[in-house]
C-alpha cells in the first residue's frame, strides 16, 4: 500500500469529519451514503473530509476491496481532503494509546483464554443470561498482573467500564442518549497478539486526526458508550455524533442483496449517471426543509451538487429509517439523462460504449446530435450501447419481435426498398420533406402511411419505438436512409 499521507493540523474553526469504511467488501449503499452526508458537511462548512481505511481485520480485508471503495467514491465524484490513511500503518499509536489507559488504571490485563470464554458464554445461554465476559481478570492486582504477562503468557486489554453510573452523550440526530454501564461489559482494547478492536482504534484515530464531529450509521449508536467511556479516560472532549438512520429495503428490513444490488459500482454497471445517484442518495433520510421548496411551497426533489452542499445541516437529518425505492432511483436517472446537454451526456455514454466493446462510426458532431434526440427515451446509460446503437453506427441488432409485426410483410418491405430511391434523390432532406415524401409515396402505392412509418422504424433502428421518424432520418443522413431502407428486402 502507498505510504500514509500528513495529517494536517486541525483548525478548531472549521469541522473535521472523516469516512472509514473496512475493505471487507465493496463500497455499499449505506455506507456511501455515509460518505455523501459527511462530505457534504465538509463542504457546507468549509471543513475537511478524511478518508480513512479501517484494514486491521487482516483476514478479510483487500487491496482490491480498498481499490473498490476508492473508485466509487470517485464515480460518485466525492473527493476527500485528506488521507486515505490505512489503520494497518497506525498499530504503534494504538498500541500507545492503550498502554495510556492501561497506566492509568482504566484498562487491564485479561489472560482468559478464547475456549474458556466461549464454554462461559455457552454456559449463561443455556441458562437464558445475557452471555458477557464476567470479570474475573479484573480481580487481579496490576502486579500480578504484570507477572503474569513478563512471563510471556497471553493477554488481550479489556477496558474497566464503572460499574455503576450511567454513559450520557448528545447525539445530533437522536438528542441525548444514556446507557446504564451496568449493561456493558468490559470490552476488548487489545487482542492477545496486539491487534486493536474497532473501539480502541477508531477512538485513538478520532483523537489524533482531530475530528470535531462524527457522522455515521445508527448501526454504531451501541458502539458509541464504549468510545465515550475511552475519552473520558483519556481526558480529551467528546466530538459532536451525529447517527444517520439506517437504509431499509421496500419491505423495510435492513438492505440486502435480496432487495437488488448493494454495491455502489453495480449502479454504474447499470447504467445510473452519478449525479442522480447522488441526489436520490441525499434525500434517503435528509431533507433540506423549506428551503427545499418551489417558489408554490411544493417538495423540490432535484438537487444539482451545489444545491445539495449549500441546504445540507445535520438538522435536517431524520430520525426515521429510509426505504430504498428502485423504482425512485430510475425516475431520479431518466430525469438526469433528459436534463443533460448532450456534451455532457458524451463522455458517460462513451463509458458504455468502452464497457460494451462497442466503437461508434460516425463522428462526434453527429452523436451529439443523436445523443440530443434518444436521450428523452432513455431509462438508463445502457441504452445508449443496446437500443439506441443505430443511432451511433450500422452495426446494431433488430428486434425480432418488431421485425415480425411490422416487417413480415414481403410487399412492405419491397416498398420501403422502392421508397429508399425516392429519399436519395431528395434535393431537400429535412423532417418536412421526408415526411411529405413517404406519404405521397403511400398515397401513390395505395397503402395506409402508417405501414410505411412503421416499417421504416424498424428498418432504420432496429426497433418498434423511437422518436419521429422523420426525426430519425434527418438524425441519421440522407445516404444512411436509403441504404437502409434498401436493405429492408434482407431482413428476415
Amino acid at each position: 500500500m502507498e505510504s500514509q499521507p500528513k495529517i494536517m493540523i486541525p483548525d478548531k474553526k472549521y469541522p473535521r469529519v472523516r469516512f472509514a469504511p473496512s475493505p471487507t467488501g465493496y463500497l455499499h449503499v449505506g455506507g456511501a451514503r455515509t460518505a455523501l452526508f459527511n462530505w457534504l458537511f465538509a463542504r457546507h462548512t468549509g471543513g475537511t473530509l478524511i478518508l480513512r481505511i479501517e484494514d486491521t481485520d487482516f483476514e478479510r480485508s483487500s487491496a482490491e476491496m480498498v481499490t473498490g471503495i476508492l473508485e466509487g467514491m470517485r464515480w460518485l465524484g466525492m473527493d476527500w481532503d485528506e488521507g486515505p490513511f490505512y489503520q494497518s500503518q497506525r498499530l504503534e499509536l494504538y498500541r500507545a494509546t492503550a498502554n495510556k489507559l492501561l497506566a492509568s488504571g482504566h484498562a487491564y490485563y485479561c489472560f482468559c483464554t478464547k475456549e474458556e470464554l466461549e464454554q462461559r458464554r455457552s454456559a449463561a445461554a443455556a441458562t437464558s443470561q445475557t452471555p458477557r465476559y464476567d470479570g474475573r481478570c479484573r480481580k487481579l492486582t496490576p502486579a500480578d498482573a504484570a507477572r503474569r504477562k513478563a512471563t510471556g503468557e497471553a493477554a488481550a486489554l479489556r477496558f474497566a467500564v464503572p460499574l455503576t453510573g450511567v454513559t450520557r452523550f448528545d447525539d445530533a440526530v437522536f438528542g441525548t442518549l444514556e446507557f446504564a454501564n451496568e449493561e456493558l461489559e468490559d470490552f476488548v482494547l487489545l487482542r492477545s497478539d496486539g491487534i486493536p478492536t474497532y473501539h480502541l482504534s477508531v477512538v485513538a484515530d478520532d483523537l489524533d486526526m482531530g475530528m470535531t464531529h462524527i457522522i455515521r450509521g445508527a448501526d454504531h449508536i451501541s458502539n458509541t458508550p464504549k468510545q465515550v467511556l475511552q475519552y473520558q479516560a483519556l481526558g480529551a472532549p467528546l466530538p459532536i455524533f451525529a447517527h444517520v438512520p439506517l437504509i431499509l429495503g421496500s419491505d423495510k428490513s435492513r438492505l440486502s442483496k435480496r432487495h437488488g444490488a448493494t454495491s455502489v459500482m453495480a449502479y454504474q454497471e447499470m447504467g445510473i449517471v452519478p449525479e442522480a445517484f447522488r441526489n436520490f442518495l441525499g434525500l434517503l433520510g435528509w431533507s433540506p426543509g423549506a428551503a427545499g421548496k418551489t417558489a408554490d411551497g411544493k417538495d423540490r426533489e432535484l438537487f444539482a451538487s451545489e444545491d445539495l452542499i449549500q441546504l445540507f445541516s445535520l438538522e435536517g437529518i431524520s430520525h426515521s429509517n429510509a426505504v430504498f425505492d428502485n423504482d425512485k432511483l430510475a425516475w431520479f436517472n431518466t430525469e438526469y439523462i433528459r436534463a443533460y446537454p448532450a456534451e455532457r451526456l458524451l463522455p458517460l455514454v462513451a463509458q458504455e460504449w468502452k464497457r460494451a466493446g462497442y466503437t461508434p462510426s460516425r463522428s462526434t458532431e453527429e452523436n451529439l446530435l443523436a445523443i440530443d434526440l434518444v436521450k428523452q427515451r432513455a431509462r438508463n446509460l445502457k441504452d445508449f450501447s443496446t437500443a439506441f446503437l443505430a443511432y451511433f453506427g450500422d452495426e446494431f441488432a433488430f428486434d425480432p419481435a418488431a421485425v415480425a409485426k411490422f416487417l413480415g410483410d414481403a410487399a412492405v418491405r419491397g416498398l420501403l426498398a422502392e421508397m429508399a430511391e425516392r429519399y436519395a434523390a431528395l434535393e431537400v432532406f429535412d423532417e418536412a420533406t421526408t415526411e411529405q415524401a413517404l406519404r405521397a409515396f403511400a398515397e401513390e402505392k395505395g397503402v395506409k402511411a402508417g405501414a410505411l412509418i412503421n416499417g421504416s422504424r424498424v428498418a432504420l433502428t432496429g426497433q418498434a419505438v423511437a422518436p419521429s421518424l422523420f426525426a430519425v432520418m434527418v438524425c441519421l443522413g440522407q445516404e444512411r436512409v436509403a441504404q437502409r431502407l434498401r436493405a429492408a428486402v434482407t431482413i428476415a
